[in-house]
């Protein structure tokens, strides 16, 4: 097929405007449906949250929540969702998205990264381990509508981490 050639992958912000696009993409992709809250938090993490289009097609997105970190003033990103649509998997799209959150981290001298997966998605937990994202906890019965209901937490330490 060969369409992955000379083609641009580009990555947006997020905003009033287009927020739109950043729903649609997660009624399509996930099982679980987003509340305000979640929409509230994509915004205000700027660049930390941002659309992907293959050529002009807007077909992936990550969204990160900005947490201060228990008695400290030290933050941490939490990926609330990466994503990219069916037909444009393997193209790289997803990489270029994480790698943009791993940059801003190392930029920011932000230490922490963490998700949750659904213990059964094992595509993701490999692309993630790819990154060097491990399973740091595994949750029962994280999820309410989907099966299975458990979740693991994988985290990446980045090599500036230390404990104070």
């Amino acid at each position: 097929m060969g369409a992955g050639r000379g083609v641009s992958i580009s990555l947006d912000g997020v905003r009033d405007k287009n927020l739109m696009q950043l729903k649609k993409l997660n009624l399509a992709l996930f099982p679980v449906r987003y509340n305000d809250k979640y929409y509230v938090d994509a915004l205000a993490s700027g660049e930390f949250t941002k659309l992907a289009y293959y050529s002009d097609i807007c077909v992936g997105a990550i969204a990160c929540r900005l947490e201060k970190k228990e008695g400290g003033g030290q933050v941490r990103v939490y990926i609330m969702t990466l994503g990219v649509l069916a037909p444009y998997r393997g193209l790289g799209i997803g990489t270029k998205l994480l790698n943009h959150v791993l940059d801003l981290c190392s930029k920011q001298n932000i230490s922490e990264v963490y998700l949750h997966v659904q213990t059964n998605n094992e595509d993701a937990i490999n692309f993630y381990k790819k990154f060097g994202f491990e399973i740091t906890e595994t949750i029962q019965n994280y999820y309410t509508n989907i099966t299975p209901t458990d979740c693991y937490v994988l985290t990446r330490y980045t090599a500036s981490t230390t404990k104070k």
